[in-house]
């Protein structure tokens, strides 16, 4: 075997922003790093423990992040001197949870959760110095702080308590004592004044009034103080003199146009959920009169929307199920949360970038940052769908220096998936880089993800299939890649009979030649899926079903087909990885000829893992070479192998099943790790689509595991040209 490099020039020039356009005519915000909360940990930590980054504030000057780690007890600190190569400024201990964090010039104000117990809370405010990671004071609240906010000049620091009620006492139901209430710690000359201001907010809900439970606060310019009561289903906002100014229920929405079946398995949003309690959960003003909500929702409710209000209690905008509309167009739609609050929208920040003023609005499920163009309070417009880390908790907006930051909680230690990151973005003159596919503009509205094999059509369209997650959905997805971001304008239900087909894992779509498809399924024995071959006509029906050979079977492993190509009359098939008759690090193509119905293979030697496994995702013929996606399972800096390969036409020759097969060689075509370390984020693990256009256009994409343990992004990209003269 052979291995030779061939050069190749890649479209997206190792900077994601400049290879797609803007659809708005407009500056956008774009991602430009991440950083990874283990590397905050101090030389000799077992840094596999679990880690977060969560509520997330800034220094004056904006150089350096503050960011609240709940697992570790810890408050971390990152150099963004260089916001594109943030810096590790480690962890300081504060004794207990840290739950918010919020920064009056050089100084971060933690709130700490000490709590004995749900009926014996207990927290503390404490001071310390961002420079030096110094604690420098601290104040008892004498109850479990939730958020905090700080006024404009810096004289006060306002925190939420909430006292939070225990889920699985009482049916998980307010009233719960003790009775959360609100408290302000006075900032003199740089210190605290811990003669504590207790702010007394019940007996003002009309559910559960005896028992508040605020859980998060903003204040505007005139000192007023706005905090959400999540489960009281209530709004409060306090006056600059202590004083209750005004309160109202948050009310309820009347969603239509949604998924309410937590299936796992289908996205159909022909739903409707009448009187759904918006029970919100993040706020900011966006003037000093209006503020907006992320009903999130936590007890009964959770209504999926943004709603503006006049702080008199007069409702001014309310966004329905058009929240969602951006997230389901962009492949971010959790179905596993369909049933209860859908995307989540919950934290919130807000800010003026030239002279614009923008919400931001968290997606906790859909790992999405949907920002509002405000100037108009009462029609916030939306502009962009930005990706983020795993589950938003937390933003900051850094307009000075163009700059806003998400902190994202979810580290997934346990099951080998990425760590918890905090992103950074740019408010940039440049073309948005973000989403790559969208089914905006489609006649319908078409939810998709998990989107695994492709294979370009002689009409220039692009045909993806999505992968078991969505087992009662298996579906041709036709996408123009002309447009940009490329555009999903037809989902193409299989069926059998004319109902979807169960018992599919669609990981390869190749064309018939007759206006249909085949269509590679990886089998799994032990849930009943067959590893098989299927032909489907252009409407979409299964038309005939290959089984494979007693010689494939009786070596079968989990890992079976990802990806089928065409070559004259036989249908080729990658096996993931090694079956039970493989040498080590080697894979078979798996050969069919349609004519004679023979099967036959060539053996093909993959890299041996550093970490994991290394296996075939992707095949594809292109003029005299075919094609493969070779890839490890590793994410993030674990990554090393993210590669495109070619090997000769002329070498796919099938040998008979049960003997020595012939090894074919393979020329290194791209390496897939810069274009998607380009894309400001952590590498993903699963490139599992390669279409090849006429033109000899690569196109790559990623599956995104239907949100689930995944931050949603699907990546489409032009991966380069293929050149057909060997070196």
């Amino acid at each position: 075997m052979t291995i030779r490099s061939i050069c190749l020039t890649s479209a997206l020039a190792l900077t994601a922003g400049a290879a797609f356009a803007d659809s708005h005519g407009q500056m956008n915000f774009n991602r430009i790093a991440a950083f990874a909360t283990p590397l905050n940990m101090a030389e000799g930590e077992d840094t596999q423990r679990e880690t977060s980054a969560e509520i997330i504030a800034a220094s004056d000057d904006g150089m350096t992040l503050v960011y609240t780690d709940s697992p570790l007890g810890v408050v971390g600190r990152i150099d963004i001197t260089d916001p594109r190569a943030p810096k590790p400024m480690g962890n300081t201990e504060v004794g207990g949870e840290p739950t918010s964090v919020t920064v009056i010039g050089n100084t971060a104000y933690i709130g700490v959760n000490t709590s004995e117990s749900y009926t014996q809370p207990g927290g503390k405010l404490v001071s310390m110095d961002l420079a030096t990671g110094e604690l420098t004071g601290e104040c008892d609240l004498g109850g479990q702080p939730d958020s905090t906010a700080h006024d404009d000049a810096g004289t006060f620091v306002v925190a939420a308590i909430e006292n939070e009620r225990d889920e699985d006492a009482g049916d998980g139901r307010v009233p719960q004592m003790p009775a959360g209430w609100v408290s302000k710690v006075m900032i003199e000359n740089g210190a605290m004044n811990c003669d504590v201001v207790r702010i007394d907010v019940t007996g003002l809900a009309g559910i559960a009034g005896e028992d508040p439970e605020p859980e998060f606060v903003d204040v505007n310019g005139l000192g007023e103080i706005v905090v959400t009561l999540q489960e009281n289903n209530h709004i409060v906002v306090i006056g600059a003199d202590n004083a209750v100014m005004a309160h109202f229920p948050a009310g309820a929405v009347d969603l239509t146009r949604i998924d309410t079946e937590d299936d796992r398995a289908s996205l159909v949003f022909d739903s409707e959920q009448p009187g759904r309690l918006r029970e919100p959960d993040g706020v900011q003003w966006l003037d000093d009169t209006h503020f907006m909500l992320a009903n999130e929702g936590d007890m009964d409710g959770g209504s999926r929307s943004i709603t503006v209000f006049a702080k008199d209690g007069t409702e001014v905008f309310e966004s329905g199920s058009d929240f969602e509309t951006p997230i389901i167009q962009a492949g971010h739609y959790p179905d596993k949360r369909s049933d209860a609050k859908g995307v989540e929208p919950e934290g919130m920040e807000f800010a003026t970038f030239g002279g614009t003023p923008y919400a931001f609005v968290l997606g906790e499920r859909s790992s999405t940052v949907s920002v509002y163009d405000t100037t108009d309070p009462a029609n916030p417009v939306f502009r962009q769908l930005l990706p983020s880390g795993i589950a938003p908790e937390g933003a900051i907006a850094i307009p000075e220096r163009n700059l806003f930051v998400t902190a994202n909680e979810a580290d997934l230690i346990e099951d080998g998936g990425v760590r918890a990151h905090v992103m950074i973005y740019e408010y940039q003159d440049a073309p948005a880089a973000y989403p790559q596919i969208t089914s905006e503009g489609a006649d319908e509205l078409i939810g998709w993800g998990a989107n695994s094999g492709m294979v370009a059509g002689e009409d220039g369209m692009i045909y993806a299939v999505n992968d078991s997650f969505y087992g009662y959905q298996p579906t041709i997805f036709t996408i123009d890649p002309s447009q940009t971001p490329a555009r999903i304008t037809r989902a193409l239900p299989v069926t059998r009979n004319g109902m979807p087909a169960q018992k599919l894992d669609m990981e390869g779509i190749t064309l018939d030649g007759e206006g249909g498809f085949w269509v590679a399924s990886e089998g799994r024995t032990d849930r009943v899926i067959p590893h098989a071959i299927y032909h489907v006509n252009a409407e979409g029906e299964i038309e005939d079903e290959i089984g494979l050979p007693a010689e494939l079977l009786n070596n079968e492993v989990r890992f079976g087909f990802e990806g089928i190509t065409k070559i004259g009359d036989t249908l080729w098939m990658a096996v993931q990885r090694e079956w039970k008759d493989d040498p080590e690090n080697t894979v078979k193509l798996v050969a069919y000829n349609l004519e004679t119905e023979e099967w036959g293979a060539v053996r093909y030697e993959k890299a041996a893992p550093e970490k994991g496994w290394v296996g075939l995702s992707e095949i594809v013929a292109h003029g005299d070479w075919v094609y493969v996606i070779e890839r490890d399972n590793q994410i993030g800096a674990e990554a090393v192998t993210k590669k495109i390969y070619r090997i000769p036409a002329a070498e796919m020759v099938a040998a008979p099943l049960g003997g020595d097969l012939p090894v074919v060689s393979k020329e290194e075509v791209v390496d897939l790790i810069p274009m998607l370390q380009a894309q400001g984020g952590y590498v993903v693990d699963k490139i599992e689509g390669l279409a090849i256009t006429a033109d000899g256009t690569i196109w790559a994409s990623t599956d995104n595991d239907g949100v689930d343990d995944s931050s949603g992004e699907t990546f489409f990209w032009k991966a380069g040209t293929a050149n057909t003269a060997a070196n």
